[in-house]
């Protein structure tokens, strides 16, 4: 059996046993978020079409057809490499959705080797953080700049997600197909919210890779490749916590500038991001169950290994939701766990104290 810490570089046999479809995780820990269930049962969403009403199916193709790309893996994670490979957004997204399709109807997990970097287009211009200008300065509408700026952020979710499946493939005998049917519906998730906001984009007249971007996102995937634990701790517990945080904000600029469909997107992509979080959590805790770790102290163990920063403010009652203990991540909540244990260890040191006097004078 391959460790779930450092992993080794070469894969397992592609040998595997018959699986349910739609398979189950394993409920070896309480389910972090009640709609955990509901969210693993529900078929491929269609829904893949923002309508004047919200999310809709459509008839109209994802930028071209699928060609015989969709059917070249006879795996998930044959599929996934494939994703990981496709440079072009719109193709990334259709192969995503066609693989998770596939993988409902029975494909197995299989095994395959992740590139070491997603394929690219060759627009938008990848820039230093440094260097991203406001929108101001681009000259764009507000709400064209931070539409531009989450389809980045989806897209990159899709990758992180196919990443996390490919990768860790060799760990199936270990993790079991649970793992693997969650995060490739979670890369299916996140395709469809490249959809939406590649499709407000052309709305607004703009089209992803009309903007510069930076690459930061991918850095805790890159740090993270040889650790199931980490990263389960640095991309779902915070990155895509970071979204929890974020949303509600960014649905209230958008309508402080006037844009209440764009804010309807971001709104539901906010609340789908939940069970992301949800799930990272489940399967933390899974794997530190396995590893026979405590999960508060190994998150906080890898967050300072890693170097990772959490940084407020919080959106407690979605964090909350989701699961995720205060005193993981907020130093306030951190002292007053370490406050409320030094009162109980105080009261408990006096009542000891009293029962030895009041031993004494029995006596």
């Amino acid at each position: 059996m391959l460790p779930l810490r450092r992993l080794a570089p070469l894969p397992l046999s592609h040998a595997h046993a018959p699986r349910r479809l739609l398979a189950t995780a394993a409920s070896a820990s309480p389910l972090p978020w009640p709609g955990l269930h509901a969210w693993r049962r529900a078929p491929p969403s269609d829904l893949r079409t923002w309508g004047p009403e919200g999310p809709c199916a459509s008839d109209a193709d994802e930028g071209g057809p699928p060609g015989a790309d969709a059917g070249a893996g006879s795996s998930l994670a044959e599929m996934g490499a494939l994703v990981l490979s496709t440079a072009d957004p719109l193709a990334k997204a259709r192969l995503t959705h066609a693989a998770f399709t596939r993988w409902a109807t029975g494909l197995p997990v299989g095994v395959a080797r992740a590139p070491d970097h997603p394929a690219r287009p060759d627009k938008p211009v990848v820039v230093t953080q440094k260097e991203i200008t406001t929108h101001k300065e681009m000259g764009v509408p507000l709400n064209a700049y931070m539409l531009h700026n989450l389809a980045h952020v989806e897209l990159n979710a899709i990758d992180l997600a196919w990443d996390t499946v490919v990768r860790f493939s060799p760990l199936w005998d270990t993790l079991g197909d649970g793992f693997f049917a969650d995060f490739a519906r979670v890369a299916d998730d996140e395709s469809r919210h490249f959809r939406w906001y590649s499709q407000r984009l052309a709305e607004l007249g703009f089209s992803y890779g009309d903007m510069p971007v930076h690459n930061l996102l991918w850095r805790e995937c890159a740090r993270s490749s040889n650790d199931v634990s980490a990263r389960m701790a640095v991309i779902p517990l915070v990155q895509e916590a970071r979204g929890l945080d974020a949303g509600p904000r960014l649905v209230q600029r958008l309508l402080g500038f006037g844009d209440h469909r764009s804010a309807g997107i971001v709104a539901k992509v906010a609340e789908e991001e939940l069970a992301h979080v949800s799930v990272g959590l489940y399967w933390f805790l899974e794997v530190c169950q396995m590893m026979g770790r405590v999960p508060g102290d190994t998150f906080k163990d890898l967050i300072k290994e890693y170097d990772v920063a959490l940084k407020g403010p919080f959106n407690y009652p979605a964090r909350d939701e989701a699961g995720i203990p205060r005193e993981w991540y907020d130093e306030k909540f951190k002292k007053e766990a370490a406050s409320k244990l030094s009162e109980v260890h105080d009261r408990l040191v006096s009542i000891v104290e009293m029962e030895k006097e009041n031993a004494s004078v029995n006596g």
